[in-house]
C-alpha cells in the first residue's frame, strides 16, 4: 500500500482489508479508511478478568470498530461473536482532528463517545498513526 505522496506504508500502519471491506458499507460513499482497529467497551479492566474466568460479565461488554478517514472517525457497533471484527451500524462520528491516543502496554485505555474502550497492542499503530495524520505527535 502507498500513500497519497506514493510513499510505501509500513505494514503494521495499513488498515486491516477485511475490517476496511466490512466498515465500507456503513461510510460516506467515497470514503477512504485510512486506519481501522477494533476496541472494547467496559468500565474498567476487570471486566475482561471476569469475563475471562467466568464469562458473567460478557454481557455488558460492547465491541466497537472505528474506522479513519480523511474527514472523521466512525464508531461502529459490532457482534460480539466476531470480536468486533464485523460492524453492524454506525453509532457515532467524531471530528478527524479528534486525539485517540497515546497508547501504550498490552491493553491502551482511550475514550470514544464518552465510553471508556481498551484496545489491544496490535492496533496501536493504527492510533498513532491517526494521530500522526491528524497533527498530533508521537
Amino acid at each position: 500500500m502507498k500513500d497519497d505522496a506514493g510513499a510505501a506504508v509500513p505494514r503494521e500502519r495499513q488498515p486491516r482489508e477485511d475490517l476496511v471491506r466490512r466498515a465500507a458499507h456503513l461510510l460516506p460513499e467515497g470514503a477512504q479508511v485510512r486506519q481501522a482497529f477494533i476496541c472494547q467497551s467496559a468500565p474498567n479492566f476487570l471486566f475482561f478478568v471476569i469475563t475471562y474466568l467466568t464469562g458473567l460479565t460478557m454481557f455488558w461488554i460492547k465491541y466497537r470498530c472505528v474506522a479513519v478517514t480523511d474527514d472523521a472517525i466512525y464508531v461502529l457497533d459490532s457482534t460480539k461473536f466476531s470480536g468486533g471484527a464485523n460492524p453492524r451500524r454506525l453509532i457515532g462520528t467524531l471530528p478527524r482532528a479528534t486525539r485517540l491516543g497515546p497508547v501504550a502496554g498490552r491493553w491502551a485505555k482511550i475514550t470514544l463517545l464518552g465510553e471508556t474502550c481498551w484496545v489491544h497492542q496490535r492496533f496501536h499503530a493504527q492510533i498513532t498513526a491517526a494521530d500522526e495524520a491528524a497533527g498530533f505527535g508521537t
